[in-house]
């Protein structure tokens, strides 16, 4: 009987060569290593247009998910949880309230005429 990949559970199953495990540990860890690089670059863009500040919220929740991208490839054997936290931060932090996103600890919430968060 055959598994959702289409493997058998036969224990002759061919494995891959050496080779192209290697090969696909280096296109992951580059692919890994260009996503930090860039996000890195897209980061200080942003800093120096203004438009995020390291202190506020939403600067430190891009300073960690730079951080743990690159843990994803200093010890791979925490990739796939560290994946799932960087999916759930961004799509949190990136969806959040502009008064939440731009929030600085110790700061009040700037609010509008309508006394709601800006």
């Amino acid at each position: 009987m055959s598994d959702a990949h289409g493997a058998t559970g036969d224990a002759k199953a061919a494995r891959p060569a050496a080779w192209r495990r290697w090969l696909g540990i280096v296109l992951r860890t580059a692919h890994l290593a260009a996503v930090t690089v860039l996000g890195a670059a897209l980061l200080a863009i942003e800093c120096a247009d203004g438009r995020i500040r390291l202190l506020e919220l939403a600067g430190t929740v891009a300073l960690a998910k730079l951080v743990l991208a690159a843990w994803m490839v200093i010890v791979p054997a925490h990739a796939a949880a560290l994946f799932w936290i960087l999916l759930v931060a961004s799509a949190l932090s990136s969806h959040a309230p502009r008064a939440l996103r731009h929030w600085r600890p110790g700061s009040r919430a700037r609010t509008g005429a309508n006394g709601r968060p800006r």
